[in-house]
């Protein structure tokens, strides 16, 4: 028997959102989270096979069961040539893993471009011959479900599917939607939608919850759901769709092969994101900043987390209004936070108590979620940081001899320039003038108006004697 979790939960920054037709229990579980909710930490993660040739794609299953795949999505509308009982019978005889076989049109996104009846009648037969699943489309699929009525294996789930390549639309929309694919009798529906900001995903974590609801809200229970956020900023519904009770996740079997924007891959899914510990109590943690995808942090954060058995995820969050992303994600699970380029000044304004030592800097680039009360709390150890390996770099120097070091600091009485003038600019300009330089300057010149220095207290104004390009302007 699966254990009873509750679910954290995300208040959305437009409350008119709430799905106005949905039963009062289905609107109460909207804004703050559903109480005994039966959970399963087991979704799937399914690999897409996308090869050209049969003998590639079976030679790509085998490569998807040894990196841990649970299911492949047998792409067939990616096949060259496709006979289709010749090649149906080897791909479901020679699989060593649950079968998904979709035939994707060009009008949804995929490859195939031909006879509409001919594509229908390839994934009759995959069902005939053994297939576990089939996807098809929204628009097709109460004529496909109606055909294989009386038919269908008892085995078989038919996925119910439908994108959206411009946007996610509201709570609304989305719950209408998956409300007509439900209708359809499919027995999972999934959902991919555009992400042109990283709260969209919220959306669809939304529904993903309340497609498990067990009673009260009928519109939207019992019928399992994989909903995807499409771009790099909906990276995280794939790394937590564990968390929100995602039927499936998607994991490409190595870079190059993605079947839809944002897919890691299946080596990153399960060790670098840890996704099978992923479950309904996991603390998210992850670094802000755009661009995103070059940070290391998340494997050094989460290979601490593995290596202490912390129930937590570090994610890459691609972030553009970060008021507007902790407006979103506001559940005590989004716990913590690193903060890069170019937010680090402006998520000053995010918190609700602020370090003294960084709000002398003007910058922070950390910020926990405290348990106790749920406040935001920014700090900097930039500076620290930095600083730190500046000194170690100077010490033993033969260009430190006869420097000022009363203060016990390599920097102490050195000259130290700053070119730059954000936030990361900031603390090393404060953490040097705390270690006894004898200078801090900083080097930036704006095309309109020329030179500026930098205060200690973070902020700006015309310097009369600054270093620039090596040499006094």
């Amino acid at each position: 028997m699966p254990p009873t979790k509750q679910i954290s939960y995300i208040y959305l920054s437009d409350k008119r959102e709430s799905k106005k037709n949905l039963s009062s229990s289905c609107s109460d579980a909207l804004k703050v989270g559903v109480e005994g909710m039966m959970m399963r930490n087991s979704t799937l993660v399914c690999v897409p096979i996308m090869a050209e040739s049969v003998g590639e794609m079976v030679t790509d299953m085998g490569k998807a069961k040894g990196l841990g795949a649970d299911l492949v999505e047998i792409r067939l509308d990616y096949l060259k040539t496709f006979n289709h009982n010749e090649d149906l019978r080897r791909l479901v005889k020679e699989c060593p893993l649950p079968t998904l076989f979709s035939y994707r049109p060009k009008w949804e996104g995929g490859q195939y471009d031909g006879d509409e009846q001919n594509r229908l009648d390839a994934l009759r037969l995959a069902m005939d011959l053994g297939a576990d699943y089939v996807d098809v489309e929204l628009q097709v699929a109460r004529e496909f479900i109606s055909s294989i009525e009386g038919k269908k294996p008892e085995r078989l789930k038919v996925i119910v599917s439908s994108y959206n390549f411009e946007e996610t639309p509201s709570v609304e929309s989305i719950g209408n939607l998956v409300a007509a694919m439900q209708a359809t009798g499919a027995d999972i529906v999934k959902i991919a939608t555009t992400c042109l900001d990283i709260t969209d995903v919220a959306r669809t974590f939304q529904i993903a919850v309340h497609s498990q609801v067990p009673s009260g809200c009928e519109e939207l229970a019992h019928v399992p759901l994989i909903g995807l956020g499409l771009g790099e900023r909906g990276l995280i519904s794939r790394i937590l769709s564990a968390k929100f009770g995602g039927y499936l996740t998607y994991g490409m079997l190595e870079p190059g092969t993605v079947s839809a924007p944002s897919q890691p891959t299946i080596k990153d899914l399960i060790h670098l994101y840890n996704f099978r510990q992923i479950g309904p109590y996991t603390k998210v943690f992850g670094v802000i900043s755009k661009p995103v995808s070059h940070s290391k942090s998340p494997k050094l954060y989460n290979e601490v987390f593995k290596s202490v058995g912390f129930d937590g995820v570090y994610a890459h969050l691609l972030v553009d209004d970060i008021q507007k992303f902790f407006q979103t994600y506001s559940s005590m699970d989004f716990a913590g936070f690193s903060v890069g380029i170019p937010h680090k000044e402006a998520a000053l304004k995010c918190c609700d108590e602020v370090d003294p030592v960084a709000k002398s800097i003007g910058a922070i680039n950390c910020i926990i979620r405290r348990p106790a009360d749920g406040k935001l709390f920014g700090f900097n150890t930039d500076y620290v940081g930095a600083i730190s390996a500046i000194e170690e770099g100077l010490k033993g120097s033969h260009n430190n001899s006869g420097k000022n070091t009363t203060s016990g600091s390599a920097l102490a009485g050195r000259l130290f320039v700053v070119i730059g003038a954000g936030g990361a600019s900031k603390a090393l300009a404060y953490g040097a003038k705390q270690r006894g330089a004898r200078l801090v300057s900083l080097a930036w010149e704006p095309p309109e108006t020329g030179v500026f220095k930098l205060n200690l207290d973070g902020s700006q104004k015309n310097g009369s004697r600054l270093l620039c390009g090596g040499r006094d302007p």
